[in-house]
């Protein structure tokens, strides 16, 4: 059980390089239900789609370490007062779970979850974070893992072609793809995405991306 705990942790590292798969496309795989991702690195994506996705899942993404804990403790906050629990993950969080955890909500991956994101962000550059997140989210309602399998799907071309609403609707289909669609976006999808698309463009985004200079 030691070396299970341990294995993230040491193979973390190691993926500043390579291609990974989440452990859901590996089990979709085990499986033999439909999955199709190929990997694109972050030079070959539209610059509007990491941009719309931080600003749709993660804002504090270039400032924080892993963690957000304020948006953490808005969580608990809401959770406390009976509130309906909102999303409180982080990029990098969603990376530690999609790579080496599992999907649902349990405490007990949540425990697991926060000290690995602290290590990844140590560990890996923001860009490098980044580009695995947008190889591994899930962009489809059939399998289409990773921006260029989610933008075949939705849009009919490559992900390094992304318009900036096209960027805003596939990030506007996160955390569940299957009920929301860039595809055929209903009245919900393009308001949110029309939100996304703001966000990107807004001062405190661009200044992210200056700051980072690999942005």
């Amino acid at each position: 059980m030691l070396a299970a705990l341990l294995l993230p942790y040491l193979v973390a590292p190691l993926y500043r390089v390579g291609h990974p798969v989440s452990t859901l496309m590996a089990w979709r795989w085990l499986r033999g239900a439909p999955m199709s991702r190929q990997w694109v690195d972050f030079s070959a994506i539209s610059p509007f789609l990491p941009r719309s996705v931080v600003s749709a899942e993660d804002a504090n993404f270039c400032s924080h370490h892993g963690i957000d804990w304020g948006a953490l403790r808005e969580v608990i906050d809401d959770a406390e007062d009976g509130e309906v629990a909102r999303g409180g993950s982080t990029i990098t969080q969603q990376v530690a779970k999609n790579l080496f955890l599992w999907p649902g909500r349990s405490v007990v991956r949540k425990a697991l979850e926060l000290p690995l994101a602290l290590w990844i962000d140590l560990v890996l550059p923001k860009q490098r974070i980044l580009e695995i997140y947008l190889n591994i989210a899930e962009f489809g309602p059939s399998g289409q893992f990773g921006a260029e399998a989610g933008s075949a799907y939705a849009f009919g071309r490559p992900a390094s072609a992304l318009a900036p609403r096209e960027a805003a609707l596939l990030a506007a289909t996160l955390p569940n793809p299957v009920r929301r669609s860039a595809r055929n976006p209903g009245p919900g999808v393009r308001r949110v995405a029309g939100i996304y698309m703001a966000r990107a463009q807004s001062s405190g985004q661009q200044r992210c991306w200056r700051e980072n200079h690999a942005f």
